[in-house]
């Protein structure tokens, strides 16, 4: 069968559209004798029919195991050129009290950048010495309540900062330590808006700034100075970018040592995971290890000893141990129109169609008689589903791409180029661009999309009073709710303008 055209260039047409792709799914998602996709031995449907869907569905004892092998990975690496390193779990990618207990058991500290995943992370009961506050913003309550409960470090993220953080410690009495963040105009290989490290953006100091601000931390006698910290961005496969970071960073940190004492380097986090079948991230005991080789010659080259170096991994630890469940409403096949390009000849690079959407993955029709001006039609399957950008925005704001599978049921039917449409009155409301379901999908079929731990639920919204989903965890066939999903009493309950003798939406008066 030959690939659909308005697919994009690395999409194939899959042997088996049943195929769970390795690398995808969490490590207790497998498709089960009837067809079913089960997590941890629990059949999707049996989730479905529970917790309804949308649903985020985490593999627990995946997310454990990642975390665990992550602070293994570095703290090994680490070990080995004579030095220590300090994992952070970014919660920003997702945040709740049972994953902030879960990732602390395997020996991450905790990296917040809010008041409120402050609150979620002492409400988990985690030893306040064990989180990191960042924000290139915070608020001067964020600030008073770090530092009062007692949190390990405070990233300061600007000179404006430096006199909050003092102020704040000398009212509390206590000696607060502090990273400065610098923008060290390293540039990820990543989308524009996930790269955090350039120059002319709103995180950090520039590294001219560095000795000036560090000068002005030491003044402070309720200031204690860690070290540096840098982050150059998100969902990044390589190491190159950490290499000119880690080079930049540690001979402004060989100068500092002239001025007292630089104990730390955080060289933040941003590794990346597959989301599709061509999505080849460095696996994390390779990131650690190629790290740690980075960090030591470039101490040997400048001749200091090597610090202790933090790391702040999120995605990879959470992304890949979650799928997203949702209920397959309105199906349809949109014929789009398209102009014929000539077929290459053997060897030839492949036409982008005019329109922009093809990208050489097929050679389409040439044009009959001669005409230029021929056209063609093919089929694109919009397949809706009830949720979308209001539990996924990664699509809408990065342009990301998924993977979708059937998942309540296998299938013989011919895969089909599909669309994953949410529900929401947007035309850019898209879950997945492009993928290949079996063409027999139908209203009321399950779809999952792996991956989905990091940065969906924690970017949720009410867009269009959509209720949030819950998040369950599911463990050797049990499934337990840990954040439960949000219901219309929920979304109402904070409109003050509605009259509370009313029940619900209904209009109808309570009775006496």
């Amino acid at each position: 069968m030959p690939d659909n055209p308005l697919a994009p260039a690395w999409l194939r047409v899959p042997e088996d559209a049943n195929v769970l792709a390795d690398g995808l799914w969490s490590r207790n998602t497998r498709r089960g004798d009837s067809g079913e996709i089960e997590v941890a031995g629990v059949p999707v449907s049996r989730l479905a029919g529970e917790f309804g869907t949308p649903l985020f569905v985490l593999d627990e004892e995946d997310l454990r195991e990642r975390a665990a092998r992550t602070v293994d990975a570095f703290r090994r690496e680490f070990a080995r050129i004579g030095s220590d390193a300090r994992v952070y779990y970014a919660g920003k990618a997702f945040l709740c009290t049972e994953v902030a207990r879960w990732v602390t058991a395997a020996g991450l500290g905790i990296d917040v950048a809010s008041g409120g995943e402050l609150a979620v992370a002492l409400a988990a009961g985690v030893d306040p010495a064990r989180l990191g506050m960042h924000g290139n913003n915070k608020a001067p309550w964020e600030i008073e309540r770090a530092v009062r409960v007692g949190l390990g470090t405070i990233v300061i993220d600007s000179l404006q900062e430096i006199g909050a953080v003092a102020a704040a410690a000398a009212r509390a009495g206590r000696r607060q330590a502090v990273r400065l963040r610098v923008n060290s105009g390293v540039h990820a290989s990543t989308h524009e808006y996930l790269a955090t490290a350039r120059e002319d953006q709103k995180f950090g100091v520039t590294l001219s700034d560095v000795e000036d601000a560090v000068g002005r931390i030491r003044a402070h006698d309720g200031l204690e100075f860690l070290g540096l910290h840098s982050h150059i961005g998100s969902q990044i496969f390589d190491t190159d970018g950490f290499v000119e970071a880690a080079a930049r960073l540690l001979a402004v940190h060989a100068r500092l040592l002239d001025g007292g004492p630089v104990p730390e380097l955080n060289l933040g986090g941003g590794f990346g995971i597959a989301y599709t079948s061509v999505d080849d991230p460095t696996p994390i005991d390779e990131i650690a290890r190629r790290m740690a080789d980075i960090v030591r010659a470039e101490c040997d080259r400048l001749g200091i000893d090597v610090p202790v170096v933090a790391v702040e991994p999120g995605r990879s630890v959470v992304g890949p141990s979650t799928l997203t469940l949702y209920t397959v409403g309105t199906i349809k096949d949109v014929e789009v129109t398209l102009p014929t390009v000539p077929v290459p000849e053997e060897g030839a690079s492949r036409p982008r169609a005019a329109n922009g959407v093809v990208d050489g993955t097929l050679s389409v029709a040439p044009a009959e008689d001669g005409d230029p001006d021929a056209e063609f039609t093919v089929i694109r399957k919009y397949v809706s589903v009830d949720g979308g950008m209001s539990d996924n925005a990664r699509p809408a704001l990065y342009g990301a791409d998924y993977t979708v599978r059937l998942a309540n049921r296998a299938s013989d039917g011919e895969p089909a180029l599909v669309r994953i449409a949410g529900k929401h009155c947007e035309s850019g409301d898209i879950v997945v661009h492009a993928d290949y379901l079996p063409g027999d999908v139908r209203t009321g079929d399950l779809a999952a999309l792996p991956a989905t731990g990091a940065y969906c639920w924690s970017l949720s919204s009410n867009y269009n009073y959509l209720a949030r989903p819950a998040v369950v965890a599911v463990r050797d066939g049990e499934a337990r709710a840990i954040v439960r999903g949000e219901t219309e009493e929920d979304l109402l309950a904070r409109d003050l303008g509605i009259d509370r003798r009313t029940t619900g939406a209904t209009g109808e008066q309570d009775g006496e």
